[in-house]
């Protein structure tokens, strides 16, 4: 069993909503941990767990973000994190997986699957204080979802013309992650 943790600063979520029934908006949360545990020689026995920030939703429009971040969407004053646990994996093939967990936004939780695909592992320099303590490796992931943003009490509207909304019920999630193998706790 290897242990590997996401690395923060290369890992980051994404979301994509239907605004004005004419385009799209897009969110990220940068502030991304994680874990997980995998045997490469039993990958559907694997589990993974992250944790989003919320209070951190940038779209690029302050006030926006503002708007994002109250009762009407996220309420991060109460639900300042997002997690999600995954512990059901399917291997589509050889680098293209689906993950099934629980997904927990604005304090509801539902079961969601990610179509993971994995990208690859390479031995990188690993700095800390300015040493290189390297090598260490380092494997890369993108995952997306399509919810529906209601089934989470994510459910602020308002109607334009001829029947339209504001905000699409439908939103698209990318989450890019960069893990990087645990020497301790593999070898452990």
């Amino acid at each position: 069993m290897t242990k590997w943790f996401f690395e923060p600063g290369h890992t980051a979520a994404e979301f994509r909503a239907r605004h004005m029934m004419v385009t799209y908006v897009r969110g990220q949360l940068k502030n991304v941990h994680g874990s997980l545990e995998v045997d490469p020689d039993e990958p559907e026995k694997a589990r993974v767990e992250a944790t989003v920030d919320a209070t951190q939703v940038y779209t690029g429009q302050p006030q926006r973000d503002v708007h994002l971040r109250s009762a009407d969407f996220f309420d991060v004053e109460h639900h300042p994190t997002w997690t999600f646990v995954g512990s059901r994996i399917h291997q589509a093939s050889g680098t293209e997986f689906e993950v099934t967990g629980e997904l927990t936004v604005r304090g509801v939780t539902r079961p969601v699957t990610f179509d993971v695909t994995y990208l690859g592992q390479w031995d990188t320099p690993w700095w800390e204080e300015g040493r290189d303590l390297g090598p260490r490796r380092r494997a890369g992931f993108t995952a997306r979802t399509r919810i529906n943003r209601h089934d989470f009490g994510v459910s602020w509207n308002d109607v334009v013309d001829r029947g339209g909304v504001v905000v699409s019920p439908m939103v698209e999630v990318t989450v890019d992650v960069e893990a990087v193998l645990d020497p301790v706790e593999t070898a452990a």
